[in-house]
């Protein structure tokens, strides 16, 4: 699976609550999750973001709760892809369980700019930022991962005819 987008750079630390305020945890639409998604960080995320665009960011995202609002407000806000330093264990896990397709590579989050457009095979981890023509390898998924993630998560995959 190959996606291409413009970039969105964060920096560490950057959590579930900033993610998705939990203010809006009251609802179960995708659509209202994602009209607030990273609005306490970037108040005009959800206006510039678009189908495709790729977060870029340091260490540790995702931290904080372990509600699985925060990768669902992510991809349903048309994100395709989380790269960075290191992700939190329970944002890690519940993003392949949403079919949020994340990647760490270090390298790549150093030398990755704000608006560059960046794409990545993710079948091969290979990352290629087309603004500078530099490109990195991250460690990719094991297929099984990999398919969960193109089914659209977990629950998709095991019920899959």
């Amino acid at each position: 699976m190959k996606v291409q987008g413009k970039v969105f750079k964060f920096g560490n630390d950057v959590n579930t609550d900033v993610i998705i305020p939990a203010r809006y945890l009251n609802t179960t639409s995708h659509q209202e999750l994602a009209a607030h998604c990273m609005e306490d960080i970037d108040p005009d995320f959800i206006k510039k973001v678009q189908a495709g665009d790729i977060i870029v960011a340091g260490d540790n995202f995702g931290c904080g709760s372990s509600r699985e609002h925060a990768p669902i407000a992510i991809k349903a806000s048309g994100v395709s892809l989380v790269i960075a330093n290191s992700f939190a264990r329970i944002f890690y896990r519940n993003s392949i369980n949403i079919g949020l397709p994340i990647l760490e590579c270090p390298e790549a989050v150093a030398a990755i700019a704000e608006g560059d457009t960046v794409s990545c095979d993710l079948g091969e981890g290979v990352i290629c930022d087309l603004t500078t023509g530099k490109s990195f390898k991250a460690e990719p998924f094991p297929e099984f991962i990999q398919k969960i993630i193109a089914d659209g998560g977990l629950m998709k995959h095991v019920t899959k005819d």
